[in-house]
Order: structure tokens, then sequence, then C-alpha cells
């Protein structure tokens, strides 16, 4: 036997009198810290969690540093790294589980106020961190392993929906980082666009019996669903709607965010070159030369713009602007038309059936729309029935509602003239209003999908650019990711 086991403490008193004075002091501090952590969580049940912390600092009941009586060498390297790495990875988790985490812009829903290729740290504790609902989940990848392993995550498991208490609640302008709502089914194969925006393209026959192509379908819990940021343009119990391109809440003209860009036509006097483009700071995924044949001249003079005498047509343009840009255009010594896009009816705009006149710069109607507020309680009928079918039915877990032949809402079987949400909603949109896919597309954000508030830009690539000519945005780097509302 080891000379060493021979002198190691048995009993409890021993083991208590063995504990040097600075591991009692680590003690103190995390039992401390977790300690706050469980009255922010408003569950007692979790102060049980101090007699392991107390066996891991003091007593050593549990075995878990085993391997440093180790004789062999290898097992000891090995398992000091693998205790440093299990440490680290439970400090991550806590972190990004309550306080915050990195996100990327993936897209230029929010250009010019959020670049695609901005690193943001999303702040969580603004609204309240929201506790794990699938809490078994590797911290450092959102929901699929790398290198195809599978999911990140188990699925039981789950816990319903609870959120801290936060610092304020959601404010109008405020940007926001959510999970996507309709991105609790995808297809493992063909995961972007979601499950529903492929049955309305394809059909739900064709998706699911075409598994070649889109593959299984797949079921999401909410905190595992795609993250996605857009701007607050709507809160509970608002009447929201878009007139000419701007909001209107409860019947009032909303104030446009600095950097809110919509599609327009330019028609130069001769090519823009990479320097003009530059200069007018649009992305390289931006640019669009609009192709005029010999069949369209007469649309072209129809709408404003300029057709020599040869019937050439000087170049036509589309570009996404904002009020900025669209000065700097005009002042161009080339420049010579601007016109604002006009979106078509419909478009696939939410909800189906009653958007059929709606457009992405005219929404809502005359009378705009009602965003559920928890406790509010609305009035079912036909008219609204696909304004509110999904969050009575889908996010409050009400899978069989539905509307009649006889034109009646039934809830669980019984019929329903009225209902009374559980739950906050929410309406969003991109500043870079024209291409954007958001609330006016898959419709209100429910106050459980909410993950937080980006706080910082932590580092920007320009993807247009090499790292050695401009792909670096330095001048991004710690800048507010919210400049248009203060946190």
């Amino acid at each position: 036997m080891d000379k060493k086991e021979d002198k190691k403490p048995k009993t409890f008193k021993e083991r208590i009198e063995a504990i040097r004075t600075t591991r009692w002091i680590r003690f103190g501090a995390v039992a401390l810290i977790y300690t706050l952590w469980v009255a922010w969580m408003g569950n007692w049940a979790l102060l049980l969690g101090l007699v392991l912390l107390f066996d891991i600092y003091i007593t050593g009941y549990i075995p878990f540093t085993w391997w440093k009586q180790s004789k062999n060498k290898n097992v000891r390297s090995v398992m000091s790294w693998i205790d440093a790495i299990v440490y680290a990875l439970i400090l991550v988790y806590f972190v990004f589980a309550f306080l915050g985490q990195n996100y990327q812009i993936p897209s230029s829903s929010l250009e010019k106020t959020l670049l695609t290729g901005d690193y943001l740290f999303v702040n969580k504790t603004v609204y309240g961190p929201r506790v794990p609902m699938t809490p078994v989940n590797f911290p450092l990848v959102h929901n699929e392993l790398p290198m195809g392993l599978g999911k990140s995550y188990l699925d039981s498991p789950a816990l319903s929906y609870h959120r801290l208490k936060g610092l304020r609640n959601v404010e109008l302008g405020d940007i926001v980082v959510f999970n996507f709502p309709a991105g609790d089914t995808i297809m493992s194969k063909v995961q972007n666009p979601d499950y529903y925006t492929l049955v309305n393209t394809y059909g739900r026959e064709a998706v699911l019996a075409n598994k070649d192509v889109f593959g299984e379908q797949i079921y999401r819990p909410v905190d595992r669903r795609e993250n996605y940021v857009k701007r607050c343009v709507g809160l509970p119990g608002n009447r929201f709607k878009i007139t000419d391109g701007v909001v209107y809440i409860d019947g009032v003209a909303q104030p446009q965010p600095e950097n809110v860009q919509f599609n327009y036509y330019f028609q130069m006097n001769g090519p823009l070159t990479e320097k003009e483009w530059k200069e007018l700071d649009v992305a390289v995924d931006d640019r669009h030369q609009i192709p005029v044949g010999p069949n369209d001249l007469g649309n072209v003079a129809a709408m404003g713009f300029v057709v020599n005498e040869d019937g050439k047509v000087p170049p036509i343009y589309m570009s996404p602007l904002t009020e900025e840009m669209k000065k700097k255009l005009q002042s161009m010594p080339g420049f010579m038309v601007l016109a604002q896009t006009l979106p078509a009816e419909g478009e696939g705009l939410f909800p189906e059936g009653l958007s059929q006149h709606w457009t992405l710069l005219n929404y809502g109607g005359e009378d705009g729309i009602l965003i559920p507020a928890k406790g509010m309680t609305v009035e079912l009928t036909p008219e609204n029935w696909s304004l509110y079918e999904r969050p009575i039915r889908v996010y409050e877990n009400n899978p069989t509602a539905h509307m009649g032949k006889d034109g009646k809402v039934y809830i669980n079987g019984n019929a329903a003239d009225s209902y009374t949400f559980g739950m906050d909603y929410y309406f969003m949109m991109g500043d870079n209003r024209d291409n954007s896919l958001d609330s006016r597309f898959w419709g209100f954000v429910p106050e459980d999908h909410v993950v937080g508030t980006p706080w910082r830009v932590i580092v920007s690539f320009d993807k247009d650019r090499s790292i050695f000519n401009g792909g670096i945005r330095w001048n991004r780097i710690f800048k507010d990711a919210n400049p248009d509302k203060g946190q």
C-alpha cells in the first residue's frame, strides 16, 4: 500500500483539519457565487448543490482527483488536461447560458446597422436570461456538432420555459436576438429555408416523399432553433401597421432607424467603377445591374429612365440605399435617375389569406394588426384566425386547435369564441427593409424565443476583401451593436 494512502485523513474531523486556509477561502467564494445564482434562479432546492461543492473543495469523499495519486505519469498528464478542459467547459456553459455569448451576423437584413461578418457579444442579462430548456448540451455549438457528428444536445430532460429577472423588458427600437419561431421543423438535408417555406414552395407530400433531396423531418426545441437578429418594431398589445414604409404604432408614426434601407433603381450615364461602388458603400452582393432588352424600352421610359435616341439605355442598377447613401449617389457626376422599387402585393406575407393585398411598404391594412400580449383576450373569428392560429396552436401548446367547417374555433375539442394569451409576443423587422425575411413573412416572436440583445461588435470581417486589404473592419471593433437604442 502506498505510504501516502496511509497518511490520508479518514475521519470527517481529520479531513476538515487537513484543509488549508486558502482552500477554505476558495470554497467560500465559490459557495457565495453559487448561492447568489440560486437566489437569482428562485429555486432554493438547488442549494443542495452546496453539499457537492463542500465535498469537492473540503472533504473529498468523492474521488474526483483520483488521477493525482496515479503512479503513471502519462495518466496524470492526460487527466490534468481533461480536468482543466472540463472546468473550462462548465464555466463556458454557465457564461453562455446566463450572461451572454458570441453571435455572428450571417445576412444583410440589418445592414447598415449591423454588417454581414460582424461577430457580436449578446447580452442575456438585459431581458433576463432564459433557463436552458435543453440543459444537457455541448456549450460551444448551437444545435449541431461539427463534422456531422449529430445533435449537440439531448432532448431529455427538457425544462419548461422560465426567465430569470432582468434589467428591463424588450422596448421599441431594440435589436433583439431570438430563436427563429418557424424553425421548429427542418429537413435534415435542406435546413434553410425551413420546412414550412419548403412546403409552401413544393407541397408537403413532395417534401416528405423526396428524402434524397430534402432528407428526414427534424423537430427542434425552442432554445435549439436557429438564432435570428432583428429590430423590435412592435410590442405586446400594440396595433401595428406600415404605410409607405413608415411604421405606425397605435396610429402614431414611429421614427425610422438611422440606417434603414430600401431598394432603389438608379441610372448612371456610364458603368459604375469598383471605386465608385466602394464610395457608395454598397456590398458586392447588393450590386445588381438590370438587363434591358429591346422589348423593355417602353417600360423603362415609362418608369422615368433615360432612353437615348439610338435606343441604347444607360446602365440601370438596383441596390438597397440609406438616406445618406442616396444623397451621396445623387451628388456623383454620372447620376441620372433614382426611383424606389415597389414590392408586389402578397409575396407570401403573414398571415396567409389576410395579406393578399399587403406589401412590404404597406402592411397591416387600414386598421393594422393587434400583437398578442400576456393576459389579453381576443375574439376568435374566421377573419382573425389566420393571424392568431400559430400562437394559439403551436407556441401556447394547443396542437388540436382548428377552425371548423361551421366557422367556429375548437380548442381541446371545445368550441371557443375567445382566447386569452399566456405569453407576450413581438413584431421584428430588419433595417434592410426590402431584403429581410422577418415578422412580415412568418409572424410574431413569442417571449420564450427571446435570447438577448447585442451589446458590442467583438470583431468584424468583410468577406469581399482579403485580410490584408481591408478584410478586418477595424473601425467596428467594440462598436455599439444597438446604436439607435441605449441599453
